[in-house]
């Protein structure tokens, strides 16, 4: 076993793992046979997988683009770990009451999970608040990290690494001479406070303790990873000479940010090593990716908030800040407002944590080729003039083992009876697909796929919402977190439109449509949530309406997660991938889709330009502004004109007369600061579904774009992205480590 090969520790606040039986079974290459094996004892493996509940580990892209990784990792034999924090509700579970998104906690733990293999003898002690006495901090709270270790299964079993997940615990059960003097609830207050840390993901931090309960989150994130990756390197080193050389760290966004001073801390503090010496280690071992180009997204801590709970850290964030300042003023003399722009400090009083990975990383990239252009010339476009070698693209892709291979078996059976299995670790080889692009039996058996998979995903619509939907409709899908800039609201305004035109209009559609819609609003985002409310009142009215309900029917899954988009993305369609232009950082459910045989309609966004150029521009649905467009519209001054179907609103038509309930939305939708122009983009949207009807019309004409979409998507594995990581990035190759025991 290769035990001195180099590491990779994948830091992430989001892992969406999903079910994981059906999953390891089909990576050991068992699962046909087990569940033969189950049904001569008469039991029904899909039922039994259907007992597990997903991970409530993540929520969104980001921890399904992490979980995606581990799959690419094992199954390429690299030796890549995981760290994130063992949350014991997850995000939330979500229910709807009258249209509103209501959460509940996602006891996911409740019954222990089978997966998760505790760690006491590894537990990780974890320093916060306190104060600083010159260099040294004193007197910190401790914060115990207990790591649980689940198993990562490569395809064919040659490895299996691990994803370590930390649980906070007190490292004081409670105080006993506040106890004895008769304080009881203060007593066990510091146990409250710490193991709320791993409850859920993602506190809301519209108030100042759930801000600082996130800070501790990634602060503890950070703190448990960093010093288990130094522990193990000190088990084959005794020095850190070769440090960078074991050792990658890559930051799966900003919120692990802190890894950079966490290191930095160590080393300087514990092992006494010059500072230079030190942030060389630091910058050569650290990688960092961008997901989002959102200001709202992007971290930033009040400092005084900082001072309190990382004073230490504080204090090197500054060292740090005065050595960059001093480097720019040095290379840029000319420029001397640049160092303002890339400070660690704004004029607010907040860190900027983007800016931090960007000066503490030796690579930074974005996820599709759009979206590195964009972070090179308006998110950090100083930093590009600074270190550009630093900057490179990666864009995202999916594991085809989970998104093809399990969830959706009879595709992919149809796949390995045409061309072999050989796709399953080489997705390229979905390019000898096109042969059968004018095979009229293969595309008739492909269309006999889609269509059960339709039945399939009626009956959880049904089961899940009582709505009954037409199997023989178009399967229209939108499944995504909901955000303004992926524009849910210009799907639904589109479905008014299209309501209107039936009853105004007397204009009958070629064909019957289900708008699918599923996802989860921040609990704080309360533009978000009266979205999904006009979603379902517009569902409520189109699908109880004589004129229209034979037509068109609108459908909101409830609490989506990795299990339900496993039975939706199967029997998609059509995908809307319908951001504003230049907003998605890449997306990944554009590809899972698209995988599965659904054409997409979209703007020309993060990875969706790059699935044009593989698909065919003939075989894709796009609309709407260019990036660019969206700027220049935006400077010039938006003058968004009302129409038939945002009136419709403002006067209460779904809202059973209440004129007020939707006012934010149709003012949000005619302001000039409306920077998701959903209103520029909607005659553009709604001529190219009128094309999106002609087409679908023409069965063998679609079927043969299906296929050729399945048969392109090579490219977008995550197998090529984790090799393009790992020569590019990572500087690490395969190596079969060992026996799960020995992973970490």
């Amino acid at each position: 076993m290769e035990l001195e090969a180099k590491r990779l520790y994948y830091l992430s606040m989001e892992f969406l793992m999903g079910r994981l039986l059906g999953n390891n079974l089909t990576n050991l290459g068992m699962y046909d046979d087990t569940k033969s094996i189950m049904a001569e004892m008469g039991v029904d493996l899909e039922e039994l997988e259907a007992l597990e509940p997903d991970a409530a580990l993540g929520n969104g892209g980001l921890g399904r683009l992490a979980a995606c990784f581990l799959d690419s990792l094992a199954t390429l034999d690299y030796p890549g770990f995981g760290y994130g924090i063992n949350y014991e509700f997850g995000l939330f579970r979500q229910t709807f009451i009258n249209g509103f998104q209501h959460e509940r906690p996602d006891h996911w733990l409740e019954s222990g999970s089978p997966w998760l293999i505790e760690r006491p003898d590894e537990i990780v002690i974890v320093p916060v608040y306190g104060t600083l006495s010159n260099t040294t901090w004193v007197n910190p709270k401790l914060i115990t990290g207990v790591p649980h270790d689940m198993p990562i299964v490569g395809y064919g079993c040659r490895t299996v690494n691990v994803l370590r997940l930390f649980s906070a615990r007190s490292s004081d059960e409670f105080d006993i001479a506040i106890f004895n003097a008769g304080d009881y609830i203060s007593a066990v207050q510091h146990k409250i406070n710490t193991e709320a840390i791993s409850k859920i993901l993602y506190p809301s931090d519209v108030v100042a303790s759930g801000k600082e309960l996130r800070l501790l989150q990634e602060y503890f994130l950070v703190a448990c990873a960093v010093r288990d990756i130094v522990r193990r390197y000190q088990q084959t080193h005794d020095s850190f000479d070769d440090f960078a050389s074991k050792v990658a760290i890559h930051l799966n966004d900003a919120h692990p940010a802190l890894t950079v001073v966490e290191l930095m801390r160590i080393l300087l503090d514990e092992y006494v090593m010059p500072w230079e010496a030190a942030w060389s280690i630091t910058v050569d071992t650290c990688a960092y990716t961008n997901h989002t180009l959102l200001p709202e997204a992007l971290e930033r801590w009040p400092v005084d908030l900082l001072q309190r709970v990382l004073p230490r850290h504080l204090q090197l964030m500054h060292e740090i800040n005065r050595r960059l300042l001093a480097e720019v003023a040095r290379r840029v003399p000319s420029d001397p407002a640049m160092q303002h722009r890339v400070s660690l400090f704004d004029d607010q009083g907040q860190a900027r944590m983007v800016h931090l990975t960007i000066a503490g990383s030796h690579s930074v990239n974005g996820v599709a080729e759009l979206h590195t252009q964009l972070i090179r010339k308006t998110l950090a476009p100083d930093f590009d003039r600074l270190w550009p070698e630093r900057f490179n693209n990666k864009t995202n892709g999916v594991t085809p083992r989970r998104w093809l291979l399990n969830a959706n078996r009879p595709l992919a059976s149809l796949i390995t009876h045409a061309i072999g299995d050989g796709w399953v670790r080489d997705l390229s080889q979905l390019k000898r697909l096109e042969l059968f692009a004018d095979d009229a039996a293969l595309l008739e058996r492909l269309e006999a796929v889609k269509s059960g998979n339709k039945l399939v995903l009626a009956r959880a619509a049904r089961d899940l919402t009582g709505i009954v939907v037409d199997p023989q409709s178009m399967f229209d899908v939108q499944v995504k977190r909901i955000h303004e800039y992926k524009r849910q609201l210009l799907n639904i305004l589109h479905v008014a439109h299209r309501y209107w035109q039936i009853v105004e209009d007397g204009i009958e559609p070629s064909q019957p449509r289900t708008f699918f819609f599923a996802g989860k609003a921040a609990p704080g985002y309360v533009m978000a949530k009266l979205i999904m409310k006009l979603i379902h009142s517009v569902g409520e009215v189109v699908n109880s309406d004589p004129r229209t309900r034979d037509w068109l029917r609108v459908v909101f899954l409830p609490d989506y997660r990795v299990s339900l988009a496993e039975v939706i993305i199967p029997a998609a369609e059509l995908s809307e991938q319908i951001s504003t232009a230049g907003k998605e950082a890449s997306g990944t459910g554009n590809m899972k889709l698209a995988l599965n045989g659904a054409l997409t309609i979209g703007t020309l966004d993060g990875a969706n330009i790059e699935i044009r150029d593989e698909v065919g521009a003939e075989n894709i649905f796009i609309f709407g502004l260019k990036a660019d467009e969206v700027v220049t519209l935006l400077a010039a001054g938006y003058r968004p004109q009302s129409n038939r179907v945002v009136d419709s609103i403002a006067a209460g038509h779904f809202s059973r007369g209440d004129k007020d309930i939707f006012r934010p939305i149709v003012a949000r939708l005619l302001s000039p600061q409306d920077e998701y122009v959903h209103l520029a983009d909607l005659p553009s949207y709604i001529d190219t579904q009128q094309q999106v009807d002609i087409e679908y019309r023409n069965r063998e004409s679609w079927g043969r774009k299906a296929l050729l979409n399945i048969a392109r998507m090579g490219k977008f594995s995550s197998d090529r992205a984790v090799t393009e990581y790992a020569r590019e990035i990572w500087n690490i190759r395969p190596a079969v480590i060992g026996a799960f025991a020995h992973a970490l």
